[in-house]
């Protein structure tokens, strides 16, 4: 395929991209701040520059020819080019301004974020807007598409961000422990195995989330069934019904409420892989600015002073 690049403009380009990664005109617009039939009309002129079909129809949408792919990925391409030629400049004028968004999911934001928005407040012109949300772990990459910084977590194992050409900067490793009410039977134990848990009642996360994988493994290392009673998304309500007795759960190590010291335990759990890696996502675009490199930065000595105060702390 030959392509006149010279001819092509850097915003229909980037339309392209968007829709390889979008996978819909309608959201394209959203996102863009066009009209459907306003995207529509530029990818028809890129598809002319180009001089091969780069769209097909699909049912009632449309998707990328093998042509169309290709092209997303010299956009994208393109568009870290652009990003770090800025990048550049700015660092040449230290100047890491401007707005960067960030989404993070609530537990990852209550420990991090306070300390981290404390130190970029004395960045001149450097604006941080956040928002939490709390998804499946494979509705984390999508979330890139819509904002700067996106802090995400997973379990070891296959990852969902995995191939999409993002860029992961890991922040930190979290142990997940078993959460106990103080006066349950395996209170005063170092640690817990998987078979002590076996015929205990948990309180558990929604189905699809990356804490179900360790009670499967529970389940398989300890000969036993594991029995949900309760789901929540909302770390501390699973921890307001260990502390009333009404189940164990896992409980991140470092990220528990601790509003009511003594009503709840933590006790490591040996015998499974339960912990993890919080790391943040980026479109590699994005990740070349010099704001953004500015915040994760931030992010990852947060990261760093939180895991030390808490291996300080440790017996």
């Amino acid at each position: 395929m030959s392509v006149k690049l010279d001819y092509m403009d850097v915003q229909r380009l980037e339309l392209l991209r968007e829709l390889a990664e979008r996978r819909s005109i309608t959201e394209v617009a959203r996102a863009t701040h066009r009209t459907p039939s306003a995207v529509s009309q530029q990818l028809k002129v890129l598809e002319r520059e180009a001089g091969l079909p780069l769209t097909e129809r699909s049912g009632r949408g449309l998707i990328l020819t093998d042509a169309g792919r290709a092209l997303a990925r010299s956009a994208t391409d393109v568009a870290v080019a652009l990003a770090r030629a800025n990048a550049v400049w700015d660092e040449f004028r230290n100047h890491a301004t401007g707005e960067v968004s960030l989404v993070t999911f609530p537990t990852a934001g209550e420990m991090l974020l306070p300390g981290a928005l404390r130190q970029i407040a004395s960045v001149p012109g450097l604006v941080v807007n956040c928002t939490d949300k709390d998804p499946e772990l494979s509705d984390f990459p999508a979330l890139t598409a819509d904002f700067d910084i996106v802090l995400a977590y997973s379990l070891r194992g296959p990852l969902p961000w995995g191939g999409r050409g993002l860029t992961v900067v890991p922040l930190m490793t979290e142990p997940l422990d078993v959460g106990l009410p103080a006066d349950h039977r395996l209170a005063s134990r170092a640690w817990i195995g998987p078979s002590d848990v076996i015929g205990e009642t948990w309180i558990g996360a929604p189905d699809g989330y990356p804490f179900e994988r360790i009670l499967h493994q529970i389940e398989q290392e300890g000969g036993g069934q594991t029995t949900v009673a309760q789901r929540f998304a909302d770390m501390r309500l699973i921890e307001a019904f260990v502390m009333a007795g009404l189940g164990i759960a896992l409980v991140p190590r470092y990220t528990w409420g601790g509003a009511q010291p003594g009503k709840l335990i933590l006790k490591p759990l040996r015998g499974v892989d339960s912990e993890r890696q919080i790391v943040a996502l980026m479109r590699p675009d994005r990740a070349e600015r010099l704001a953004v490199r500015t915040v994760v930065d931030v992010l990852r000595g947060e990261a760093a002073r939180v895991q030390a105060q808490h291996a300080s702390a440790a017996p």
